[in-house]
């Protein structure tokens, strides 16, 4: 449906364009309701435009940088990297985003979604006006999916040029040769890793006592080990006191956990230090609604992920916790609130079922508690770990990693955990394992394929079932 008359009524109406608002639009639509999505930019949001998706073609292409090293020094091929040519590499990526977006719109446009460029502000809990387009009122609901925008520290503002945020590092002009890179998490590991790939020197810091904080401490032990060999600086248990914007670079003075001032010079200082929600001119308070201390809009039924206000939903990074500010939660939040709009009961989101991953190199993935997390919840829990290198393409890849499995003594797995390449695309199995309730029994009865990484995941299960074949339990 093309945006050529003015609706003035619809069934749902969708505020925010990005994963979770055009999922929910889609869905809605396939069951028959008649949808108004509300955009100010472009639809696909952050995700498409600024982070998921040019990030991930960027890793690719590091990827691809690392591999020749490789290939130089350990397999004998006799190969070298001439240079990078960042404007033919941007072009691809630009490319790919592009062919994603006309996806989305095309998607849109065939399930006869009324797309609407502009700012909306709520005016009532049915009510939404739009910037240079009018009032809509929507029957059965409004869906709150406007996303989250890059934290920034207070007196440093992102420059895009030498002082950037993981919205604008990616479109930076050229390659740094140095990058100092603020926070440990998701994000800045991996933007951490692909400088690295570059040629850049990194210097990573992150003010817990180890990277990626929220998982579980073996994860961070080998991602650590895995990037400290690749020459990047890890420098955890440490805080930015100040930074200076020079003319060819930034200073920064850090303070370690032993209380010493350390200087830090670099070409670009990439600021990742979380994100936050997005409801500026939103008009939250005219529809009953506000936000907490975090900024975040909390349900009152998170089973339909509504509102205090009845018929205002919520999806994506506009969630607190346990909502996961990733892109494939925020599908599944989109499914499940255009299913309950259309008057069906859907199941909610299991969030401890949903995989978390970090597409550095190399990368982790995870789904479940971890270790602690389990323990603390008072769990009796046991234990099983592989090495990646246990395995023979393990050793092929030569990268270390591992898979740590957490499972109820006698009952079901409570957590997945693993480190090394391309363990990305081996969670989807231990989403399944957590997801179904399974017990490591289950899962040892089934054959992984010979030689695989995902060999070691099966390893992990046979060992704590009783059954260990290349390891002791």
């Amino acid at each position: 449906m093309t945006q050529t008359e003015k609706v003035t009524e619809t069934d749902v109406l969708v505020i925010g364009g990005g994963t979770g608002g055009y999922s929910t639009a889609l869905r809605a639509a396939a069951l028959g309701l008649r949808v108004v999505l509300v955009e100010r930019d472009k639809v696909g949001g952050t995700c498409l435009h600024r982070g998921c998706i040019p990030s991930k073609a960027m890793l690719h292409a590091a990827e691809l940088v690392d591999g020749i090293t490789e290939a130089r020094e350990r397999w004998g091929v006799k190969a070298t990297l001439e240079s990078v040519d960042w404007s033919a590499l941007v072009a691809t990526r630009d490319d790919i985003v592009d062919r994603n977006h006309r996806g989305v719109t095309g998607h849109l446009a065939h399930a006869g979604v009324e797309v609407v460029h502009g700012s909306a502000e709520l005016t009532g809990p049915r009510g939404v006006r739009i910037g240079g387009y009018g009032e809509v009122a929507a029957r059965r609901g409004i869906v709150l999916a406007t996303g989250s925008r890059p934290r920034t520290l207070p007196g440093l503002a992102a420059d895009g040029r030498r002082v950037v945020t993981s919205d604008d590092a990616l479109f930076a002009a050229g390659l740094p040769e140095s990058v100092l890179v603020l926070g440990g998490g998701a994000i800045g590991v991996e933007y951490a890793s692909l400088h690295r790939s570059m040629g850049a020197r990194v210097t990573l810091v992150e003010a817990a006592d180890r990277l990626v904080p929220l998982e579980d401490a073996d994860v961070s032990r080998h991602l650590t080990r895995g990037l400290k060999r690749r020459g990047i600086d890890v420098r955890t248990g440490a805080r930015l006191l100040e930074a200076t914007v020079l003319e060819d670079g930034v200073r920064a003075a850090v303070r370690t956990p032993r209380g010493e001032t350390r200087t830090v010079e670099a070409d670009r200082l990439l600021v990742a230090v979380g994100r936050v929600p997005v409801t500026d001119g939103l008009g939250l308070a005219a529809a009953g609604l506000s936000t907490d201390e975090r900024g975040h809009v909390v349900p009152a039924d998170w089973d339909r992920l509504e509102t205090s206000v009845p018929g205002i939903h919520v999806v994506g990074d506009l969630l607190p916790p346990p909502s996961l500010g990733l892109a494939h939660a925020s599908f599944a939040e989109g499914l499940l609130v255009a299913e309950t709009l259309a008057g069906l009961r859907p199941a909610p989101v299991d969030y401890a079922a949903v995989p978390r991953v970090t597409y550095s190199a190399p990368q982790t993935a995870a789904v479940g508690l971890s270790e602690a997390g389990a323990r603390d919840a008072g769990h009796d829990v046991v234990v099983g770990t592989m090495p990646l290198t246990a395995v023979a393409k393990g050793t092929v890849h030569g990268q270390g990693g591992m898979v740590k499995v957490v499972a109820e003594r006698d009952g079901r797995v409570l957590g997945v955990h693993l480190v090394g390449p391309h363990v990305s695309e081996m969670i989807a199995e231990s989403q399944l394992i957590v997801g179904w309730d399974a017990e490591p029994s289950d899962v040892a009865r089934h054959v992984h394929p010979h030689p695989t990484l995902s060999e070691a995941v099966g390893e992990a299960f046979l060992t704590l079932a009783g059954r260990g074949l290349h390891q002791r339990a």
